[in-house]
């Protein structure tokens, strides 16, 4: 069995990024890059590290919309549909992240068809994980919830030659904060599924 992350390709090219004048910024560790409810102004596209998208609770709790890496972006339904950020953004680790103003991302999107259509099953995608993480958090046991989760995490893997097996590059409290569990539910659900044959562990890492 092999063990990877999931490879993920740019959503826009850095060359065309650079040709629309977008701007590269680092953040360090646990720096907020968007805030909920701020006016949504550009297109974020992470060149390296990882970000999470989530929203706080008012007991402190987390509900993690997406995490992404290396190649993907984050922030286009409130650009285009002009509405304040939904939720808060946060850089996982120290991270390389792409600002596009939004006249330039709209300008892009006019003058690059095929890069529309790329952006538009983007959109498409994240809206049927956010359909199916909804449809778990409201119908399904624990278990269930974390086979959907560790289902889709390995189908984000190279469509050809898929491993038997492949590291889930999260942690146990980011996939509860994934699934709507508490993070003792998580632990103690993964130990079962490890028991009956339908994961393997090696140290703290997850693989499925």
């Amino acid at each position: 069995m092999t063990n990877f992350l999931p490879k993920r390709r740019k959503v826009f090219p850095v060359k065309t990024l650079e040709q629309y004048h977008a701007k590269l910024i680092t953040l360090r560790k646990d720096q907020m890059l968007v805030q909920e409810g701020d006016k949504a102004l550009d297109f974020f596209q992470v060149e390296d590290g990882s970000v999470k998208m989530f929203i706080a609770s008012q007991d402190g709790q987390e509900f993690i919309q997406g995490i992404f890496g290396k190649g993907e972006s984050f922030g286009e339904p409130a650009l285009i549909g002009k509405f304040p950020y939904p939720s808060n953004v946060v850089a996982i680790e120290k991270s390389k992240v792409w600002k596009l103003p939004s006249d330039s991302f709209f300008q892009l999107l006019k003058e690059n068809f095929e890069l529309h259509l790329k952006m538009d099953l983007v959109l498409c995608n994240r809206l049927k994980y956010k359909s199916m993480v909804l449809a778990e958090i409201s119908s399904y046991d624990p278990e269930h919830r974390l086979l959907t989760l560790l289902r889709y995490f390995k189908s984000k893997s190279v469509k050809t030659g898929i491993p038997d097996a492949v590291i889930i590059p999260y942690t146990r409290q980011q996939l509860a904060d994934m699934s709507g569990l508490r993070v003792e539910t998580v632990i103690r659900t993964v130990k079962k599924m490890e028991k009956e044959g339908k994961l393997q562990l090696e140290g703290h890492k997850i693989k499925f």
